[in-house]
């Protein structure tokens, strides 16, 4: 990798399973190594999809409705954020990307899969001919026993209409994450969040290394 190289990962994973705590520390270590660093999340990440995730993360309504806001607000991110970042040559460190619509929406609603596979390509394909998706270059998947993560979001703030959901929803969603990482074996690593926060971290710079993203 050089400076002029774009380079795009996600951070994966139920809520409670920690991935945001780990993004800070791979920031510091890429910018410690010259690179600019742009950190995001979804949904959001722009002013029009951060509005859509209030809507997503706090109005009630079905799963196709949750799918369409969520891949609209991912259109703006890719457009005004995720592109130019990486054209630029930025790292960009994504809280989340479309593997947590196929877990949440896919996974913990039972949504038609392959309905959000056509809205991925719709939404992701780069343009050109042969571009095909934009997609990670590595995603760490944060992976966590669903009965873990409630007792860690037990004590958090106030929880969010997903955050909320039974541990039976954070199983749905774990299987999720597990297809889409059986699917598309290549970009994912498998992190094991249920150890201590040094063990979690030295995992991730880890994988980082064993790529060649990081010295």
């Amino acid at each position: 990798m050089t400076p002029s190289t774009g380079l795009f990962i996600s951070f994966e994973g139920i809520d409670g399973a920690g991935k945001s705590t780990h993004i800070d520390a791979v920031a510091q270590a890429f910018e410690a190594q010259g690179r600019v660093v742009t950190r995001t999340r979804e949904p959001g990440g722009t002013p029009l999809a951060e509005r859509l995730r209030e809507m997503v993360l706090n109005a009630p309504m079905d799963a196709l409705t949750e799918s369409l806001l969520v891949f609209a607000a991912r259109r703006d991110h890719i457009a005004q954020v995720i592109a130019p970042a990486l054209a630029a040559g930025h790292v960009v460190l994504c809280d989340r990307f479309s593997d947590a619509t196929f877990a949440y929406q896919g996974g913990g609603r039972g949504f038609d899969w392959q309905l959000l596979q056509t809205l991925e390509q719709w939404v992701q394909h780069q343009g050109a001919p042969g571009a095909g998706l934009l997609q990670p270059a590595l995603t760490l998947w944060f992976d966590l026993p669903a009965s873990v993560a409630a007792a860690r979001l037990a004590s958090a703030r106030v929880p969010d209409k997903f955050e909320a959901q039974p541990q039976a929803f954070f199983e749905a969603v774990a299987a999720g994450y597990a297809r889409r990482c059986a699917e598309q074996p290549q970009r994912f690593t498998r992190i094991d969040a249920d150890q201590a926060l040094d063990a979690v971290r030295v995992q991730v710079l880890g994988a980082l290394r064993s790529k060649g993203f990081l010295a």
